[in-house]
């Protein structure tokens, strides 16, 4: 059984089978992917607060943000009177989420740590939410989605890419960053997918050596991806052929549903220049 199942599974048993089994009515969300997953599995009106960013679906907006990258608000999430808090374990504070459990909260956590997660975690949040019918056919439907995306794109010819996660300091992709994994899907070859960390800051001399024939950058919805800092450097192939991808950030570091956008998008533009 995956690690997160078995825990998640462990604390729907212990955390409601002391309160008669009764479904949460007033869930609190501490990630913009929380959030998202939990209105895809039908809890929408059971979300009454969430944490900043957490901009989709739109009526997500409305709500009251107790959260966000610098820690928790404890007082806020207190007076609102939750039955169940869900944290993200990578982003959310620990020392807050500890604080939330002493005060007497009940907390789940969210983890995705790969795409398959995702399926995972929409099929546990519909069944923390009360929603399993629903969270079963989204997590059905994600799964069933991705693996016809990994047979499409199995026996493509790779194309040397380069990801710029940034231009200041330069930095990339490798390793277990979602960009990496969704990389490797779409068979993109990444010289620097075996680099230390997930997150890695790498040398301009260094991309200029790899020669990637396709530059790739993350922008949100609303802003166009700026490219200019890579015209100074025409010795690039990317760059003396002007080959440039340009995809939407949600899509790509956000793990819900819509991840499966942010990989069909990344691939299609790819099928370009194999």
């Amino acid at each position: 059984m995956n690690y997160l199942l078995a825990v998640l599974l462990c604390f729907c048993s212990a955390a409601f089978a002391s309160a008669d089994s009764k479904t949460p009515q007033r869930i609190i969300a501490l990630a913009p992917h929380i959030t998202e997953m939990l209105y895809a599995v039908g809890a929408a009106e059971q979300v009454i607060a969430v944490s900043d960013y957490s901009d989709y679906p739109q009526q997500a907006q409305l709500l009251p943000r107790v959260a966000n990258f610098a820690g928790v608000n404890i007082e806020a999430v207190l007076a609102l009177k939750p039955d169940l808090v869900i944290a993200w374990r990578s982003g959310t504070p620990t020392a807050d989420v500890n604080r939330l459990q002493q005060l007497g909260l009940a907390v789940a956590y969210s983890d995705p740590l790969s795409l398959d997660d995702i399926s995972h975690e929409l099929q546990l949040l519909g069944q923390l939410s009360g929603h399993p019918q629903q969270g079963a056919q989204q997590a059905a439907a994600f799964a069933k989605a991705l693996q016809q995306l990994r047979e499409n794109y199995q026996h493509k010819a790779s194309v040397r890419v380069f990801f710029a996660m940034g231009t200041a300091p330069l930095s990339t992709v490798a390793n277990n960053a979602w960009p990496q994994q969704m990389l490797q899907l779409c068979k993109a070859d990444n010289p620097f997918a075996a680099v230390k960390g997930d997150y890695p800051q790498v040398g301009i001399e260094q991309v200029l050596s790899a020669q990637p024939a396709v530059i790739i950058q993350a922008a949100r919805s609303d802003t166009a991806a700026d490219f200019s800092f890579w015209q100074r450097y025409p010795s690039l192939t990317a760059v003396a052929q002007q080959q440039f991808i340009s995809v939407n950030a949600d899509y790509l570091y956000r793990t819900t549903p819509r991840t499966l956008l942010g990989i069909t998008e990344l691939c299609q533009a790819l099928d370009r220049y194999r």
